[in-house]
C-alpha cells in the first residue's frame, strides 16, 4: 500500500489514489479507489501558537526568495510606510544590512544601508515608474553553517517592468548572495547584490512602422545599470542618513534638539574611547616607588616628573681594566 507523505507545514492530508486490483493486475474494471491519511512527516517540528507562520522553512532559501517575490507582488498603490515596514520585518533581520555594487560611467559604485533604510529602498524602486518586479534565480548554491544559510546564486535576474514611456521590460543580470538565520523564521542576514549587466526589452509593435524619430526616442535608456534614477538619487541620500540613524534615533526616543542629539552621541563616543576594556584594571605603582626618586635606582623606576631631569647612565665600550682605573 503507498503511503501519502505530508504537507510542508506539518499538517497531514488526504489523497485519492486509483490503483488496480491486485488479484487482477491486468484487468482495469476492477479497480479499487479510497481515501487515505497520512500523519506528517516526524523531521519536521510541530509549529507552536507564537511563531509568526505556521510552517517553518529549515533548509529552504530558494523558498523564501519565492515568497518575497510573492509578497512583492501583493503591493498596491496605496501600500504606505506601515506596509513596507511590515514587509522589510518580515523577510529581514533587525540588524541586517542590504549591499549593492554596480559599475557607472564615472566608476565603480558600492551602497550600503542598514536595516531601517531598507523599507525605503525597496518603494525608491516602484516611485521610479516600476510596477512589477521579481528576482529570479539558475542554479544557486545552499551552504549550512551553525547559525546561519548562504545562498549564493551566480546568475540571479532583477526584472522590472516599467510603464512609462513606453512598456519596458529591464533584466538586471548579476550575482545575488544571502546570508538567512538558521530558524524557523529564516529572515535576511545580509543581502549582497553585484550587476554585471542589464537588458532593456520593449515590444515588436513599438519599432512598427519605423519611425526615425521615435527610434532615436527608444534607443534610450531608461535606468543605468537596471536600477532607476530615483533608486540612485536614495542611494546617495543614504551615504548622508546613515551614519546619522543613530541621531535620528536619539531624537526620536528622547526628543532632543539636533544639537543636543549630536553632543550626547559625542561624549558617550568619548566615554566608549578612552574606557578601559572590559575585564582589566588600571596599574597602580606601590608608593615605595615614589619615596625612591631620589635613589641610586634605575631611570625606569624613576617617578615621571623626575627621570627626565636626571642623566641617564653612559654606559662605555669595553675597556682594559687598567684604562678604567686610569679615569
Amino acid at each position: 500500500m503507498p503511503v501519502a507523505l505530508g504537507s510542508l507545514g506539518g499538517e497531514g492530508e488526504y489523497r485519492e489514489y486509483h490503483h488496480l486490483s491486485p488479484h487482477h493486475p491486468h484487468q482495469p474494471h476492477h479497480q479499487l479507489q479510497y481515501h487515505e491519511y497520512a500523519p506528517p512527516p516526524l523531521y519536521h517540528p510541530i509549529p507552536e501558537t507564537h511563531f509568526r507562520r505556521h510552517a517553518p522553512y529549515f533548509g529552504q532559501p530558494d523558498y523564501r526568495v519565492y515568497e518575497l517575490n510573492k509578497r512583492l507582488q501583493q503591493r498596491t498603490e496605496d501600500s504606505d510606510n506601515l506596509w513596507w515596514d511590515a514587509f522589510a520585518t518580515e523577510f529581514f533581520e533587525d540588524d541586517a544590512t542590504l549591499t549593492l555594487t554596480f559599475c557607472l560611467e564615472d566608476g565603480p559604485k558600492r551602497y550600503t544601508i542598514g536595516r531601517t533604510l531598507i523599507p525605503r529602498y525597496f518603494r525608491s524602486i516602484y516611485e521610479g515608474g516600476v510596477s512589477e518586479l521579481y528576482y529570479t534565480m539558475r542554479q544557486p548554491k545552499e551552504s549550512f553553517h551553525n547559525t546561519s544559510i548562504t545562498l549564493d546564486c551566480d546568475h540571479c535576474t532583477m526584472v522590472t517592468h516599467h510603464g512609462k514611456p513606453m512598456f519596458t521590460k529591464v533584466c538586471t543580470e548579476g550575482r545575488l548572495i544571502l546570508e538567512f538565520t538558521f530558524d524557523d523564521l529564516m529572515r535576511i542576514k545580509s543581502w549582497h547584490m553585484a550587476v554585471r549587466a542589464h537588458r532593456e526589452l520593449i515590444p515588436r509593435q513599438a519599432v512598427h512602422p519605423p519611425d526615425h524619430a521615435a527610434l532615436d526616442q527608444l534607443a534610450k535608456n531608461i535606468t543605468r545599470q537596471g536600477i532607476t534614477n530615483s533608486t540612485l538619487n536614495y542611494l546617495r541620500l543614504c551615504v548622508i542618513l546613515e551614519p546619522m540613524q543613530e541621531l535620528m534615533s536619539r531624537h526620536k526616543a528622547y526628543a532632543l534638539s539636533p544639537r543636543d542629539c549630536l553632543k550626547t552621541t559625542l561624549f558617550q563616543k568619548w566615554q566608549r574611547m578612552v574606557a578601559p576594556p572590559a575585564g582589566s584594571t588600571p596599574s597602580t605603582r606601590p608608593r615605595e616607588a615614589h619615596a625612591s626618586c631620589g635613589s641610586s635606582a634605575s631611570a625606569d623606576a624613576l617617578c615621571p616628573r623626575q627621570a627626565h631631569a636626571l642623566p641617564r647612565p653612559h654606559v662605555a665600550a669595553a675597556e682594559p681594566h687598567g684604562a678604567c682605573l686610569s679615569q
